[in-house]
């Protein structure tokens, strides 16, 4: 387990080392446009780095493979190649689309990960006919890859919630005593740290587009496998990541009754809008990092504590800080730069 887990954060973090530096013929570089927070071209190949971290220490995982490996690797195989065609060149939102959602179904219909029951709140089972569940599940799917797109947009953003959230999961699942979800889930979280080192602000390199679907992918399946399984039900698994799940579904829904095209580039998520209210960088990476450790310490406890009353009161806890969180940053940006 060792090798492998070592092999998953080396090989990550070496080739991220290696291509943060590249600026040869095929060096894939990131150009600032209207979302970007960075100024200057920096290398966005950063996911390959991920993937082959990932694909090494799976290679070596002492444990047993992934139920229906082979369906989410063709899911993952699907969203890495449309991304990095992206990332060569820009392709068609619409394209991509279709290609997102072919990867979701690749991974409901084939590899069967999907939502039997619907777990919304503790203590709450949804029951509906099967085509609802198929179709909410390829829906998650779709849209959790999106979103950690969007999400990708500032120094050590992602890659810091891949890090924390992946390895949370980890800790989640060895706590339900399922060690091949575990490991599973601790290798993404370890090739994830790889490339970080490479990416906390100041960044020397940025994981494109093929890292953040392929992670938003990973994100969709985790959850869904453990919800399957009834490793953690589904509201805990979107506890962990609900950083990014606020951010990103608050800012498209504000844009969309705002009358304005969600899919365009923009600079209104929470931390692109603290940082033009002045924050540094640094700061609100680290901030972030803070909310992202709090929701997988309730995410833990929420494990701890089975009792659906406790399970509410840190779920209601977690919501009123979000609250507290959005009429900050509101306030925050009313308050005139420091000079």
């Amino acid at each position: 387990m060792m090798l492998s887990g070592a092999a998953a954060f080396l090989l990550s973090a070496a080739l991220s080392a290696v291509l943060s530096r590249y600026r040869g013929r095929y060096a894939l570089l990131d150009h600032p446009n209207a979302r970007s927070l960075h100024s200057g071209a920096r290398p966005r190949s950063g996911g390959v780095g991920i993937l082959a971290g990932l694909a090494a220490g799976a290679a070596l995982m002492p444990v047993g493979l992934i139920p229906n490996a082979a369906w989410v690797g063709g899911a993952l195989a699907l969203v890495a190649a449309v991304s990095f065609a992206d990332d060569l060149r820009h392709q068609p939102a619409s394209l991509r689309l279709c290609m997102h959602v072919l990867a979701a179904s690749l991974l409901v219909f084939g590899g069967g990960y999907r939502l039997c029951v619907l777990h919304p709140l503790p203590g709450l089972a949804l029951q509906a006919p099967s085509w609802v569940y198929l179709g909410l599940s390829v829906l998650l799917i779709t849209w959790l890859i999106n979103l950690y797109n969007f999400m990708d947009g500032m120094d050590g953003l992602a890659g810091g919630m891949a890090a924390i959230g992946f390895g949370t999961l980890a800790l989640l699942g060895w706590l339900a005593h399922e060690q091949v979800y575990a490991f599973s889930a601790l290798l993404v979280a370890l090739s994830a740290a790889g490339f970080l080192v490479f990416n906390f602000p100041p960044a020397r390199i940025f994981m494109g587009d093929v890292g953040s679907g392929s992670l938003g992918l990973l994100v969709a399946f985790f959850i869904l496998w453990a919800d399957r399984d009834g490793i953690f039900p589904l509201w805990l698994g979107l506890m962990v990541f609900s950083p990014f799940l606020v951010d990103a579904t608050w800012t498209v829904v504000r844009r969309a009754l705002q009358g304005k095209r969600p899919w365009q580039a923009h600079r209104e998520h929470f931390y692109q809008r603290l940082v033009g209210a002045g924050w540094s960088h640094r700061r609100t990476t680290l901030w972030a990092y803070i909310l992202m450790l709090k929701c997988s310490l309730f995410a833990v406890l929420a494990i701890c504590f089975t009792a659906s009353g406790v399970q509410g009161l840190l779920l209601g806890w977690l919501t009123l800080t979000y609250l507290s969180l959005i009429a900050g940053v509101n306030v925050i940006e009313r308050k005139p730069m420091s000079t």
